[in-house]
């Protein structure tokens, strides 16, 4: 990375600057952008939070971050204490206005008016607009501003618009930059590149040619201490909403005019707006939804999802959504596309998998299986795709053995492999949002998802218990098994 030239100097005021997100990704970004050159020296990292801490127990706290979250041997002693030297904090309260404004103020005044600012919020999204009146109040939003907001925005299309309307009024559209770490993940990225470079893939991307489409996002963890606000949240909202439509809207598009963010992001709005409603009278037919019991991951026996929520509490939220959408125009029709997301899976995994049609008819002995393309998002980022080849043991007839040809990126390009936060981040500065949702992709998708949580609501689609360590419930094979579709590790 040290190539890259540094950006703008900037001011990075994050709200929530002691909290999970920001210690375990903020910081560590940010830190391995300086060390390549990219972050000026003169940058300033402002943290706020209740907390009543002074400037050098904040860095304390954020050097053991780094400790905890970089490794060992990509954390230079000198290189971290110039960081360090970078990081201010503000104990602020930023949804009241009677907090210490005057704090920051002074702070933010040291440098001139026209340096760029980055509002960073890493707060519940219920705080978002209160927080930009009050940045607006105290005059601290200046030409040179913009505003992150984290996922999700919103947990219905009603209550998204009220977020986007209260920021809106302080930050014009173009300041806004709505995150998702997905798009920042550089094999989500390489969606474009292996489309829209390679015309052999291409020219294939079609029902002509492609027989269905999975998108997984698995995890072997629970809710980890989030479970205050993941049950409020479930599988739905968390994943499918954001980062899964996110990732099927790159997969599915057609080829932008341009690589300018618009250019790109009114292709994946196209998409979105083309999705086949799920009625919620539908939602059986398909949807299908699970809760994690008690069971094995990696050997060790974890618990149910209600007892990581806390004893005796119950619960009717998901862990776990597949369901099947279609996509209503010439380039996709009647191709399934198949999403997936869990909790407590059997294995992490975030992929997309293209499954080819097969040969309509046959001149060797045995049937070649069907090419199948799969982009590895996490971990082991890369491409394989799936071929028919001569076995090569001895016969009387010519038979075919499946064979893969496979490249993994951290290895084919001998280097680090980014987080994604890294490239966000520093795309804010540069004022850069082809990475970041459009109010309108927002609206889009919770009009697409909003009857499925009715349906929900209504029990149309009964919650299905799945044990930790497994692939989720029955009901998401036989989702495929109406197609006579298989799971991707149901291949194997």
């Amino acid at each position: 990375m040290a190539h890259l030239p540094p950006v703008d100097t900037f001011d990075y005021i994050v709200f929530g600057g002691t909290g999970d997100l920001t210690m375990r990704k903020l910081l560590p970004a940010l830190y391995y952008r300086f060390r390549d050159g990219q972050v000026p020296a003169d940058a300033r990292i402002i943290a706020t939070a209740r907390s009543p801490l002074s400037r050098e127990e904040y860095q304390a706290s954020a050097q053991q971050a780094l400790q905890e979250h970089i490794p060992a041997a990509s954390l230079e002693a000198d290189t971290v204490s110039r960081f360090i030297n970078l990081l201010y904090y503000v104990s602020l309260n930023g949804a009241e206005a009677q907090s210490h404004w005057a704090d920051l103020r002074t702070l933010l005044d040291r440098e001139p008016a026209t340096r760029i600012r980055v509002y960073y919020l890493a707060t519940s999204p219920a705080l978002y607009g209160q927080i930009c009146e009050n940045l607006s109040k105290q005059g601290l939003v200046t030409e040179q501003s913009r505003v992150v907001l984290e996922k999700p925005i919103g947990t219905d299309l009603e209550s998204a618009n009220a977020i986007n309307d209260s920021v809106g009024r302080h930050f014009p559209e173009n300041h806004i930059f709505r995150i998702d770490h997905y798009l920042g993940k550089e094999t989500v990225q390489n969606l474009i590149a292996l489309r829209f470079a390679n015309p052999v893939f291409e020219r294939l991307w079609t029902s002509d040619a492609i027989d269905y489409v999975q998108i997984t996002a698995a995890e072997t963890v629970g809710v980890e201490g989030r479970g205050a606000y993941y049950d409020k949240s479930g599988c739905l909202r968390d994943m499918i909403q954001n980062h899964l439509l996110q990732v099927l809207c790159l997969v599915a598009m057609d080829p932008p005019v341009s690589l300018y963010a618009d250019s790109v992001r009114n292709e994946k709005l196209k998409v979105l707006h083309a999705l086949k409603p799920i009625k919620p009278s539908e939602v059986a037919i398909y949807t299908s939804r699970g809760q994690y019991m008690r069971g094995h991951v990696n050997g060790q026996t974890v618990g149910s999802y209600l007892e990581d929520l806390g004893e005796g509490v119950t619960s009717e939220t998901e862990t776990f959504v597949a369901l099947k959408a279609e996509i209503l125009s010439w380039r996709w029709g009647n191709v399934p596309f198949y999403l997936r997301s869990g909790k407590r899976m059997a294995e992490k995994c975030s992929e997309v998998v293209i499954q080819f049609k097969s040969a309509p008819w046959t001149i060797f002995s045995n049937r070649p299986a069907a090419n199948r393309l799969i982009i590895r998002i996490q971990p082991d980022e890369g491409v394989m795709l799936s071929v028919s080849t001569k076995d090569p043991t001895p016969t009387d007839s010519l038979t075919l053995r499946e064979a893969d040809i496979n490249i993994e990126f951290e290895k084919a390009f001998n280097i680090r492999y980014p987080d994604s936060y890294e490239r966000l981040l520093l795309d804010v500065v540069r004022g850069d949002p082809i990475l970041f949702i459009r109010r309108d992709e927002v609206e889009a998708a919770w009009k697409w998802i909003d009857p499925i949580l009715q349906g929900w609501s209504k029990n149309e689609a009964p919650l299905e218990p799945y044990p930790a360590g497994t692939w989720g419930p029955e009901g998401a094979r036989n989702l495929l098994a109406q197609s006579g579709h298989l799971w991707h590790e149901d291949m194997k």
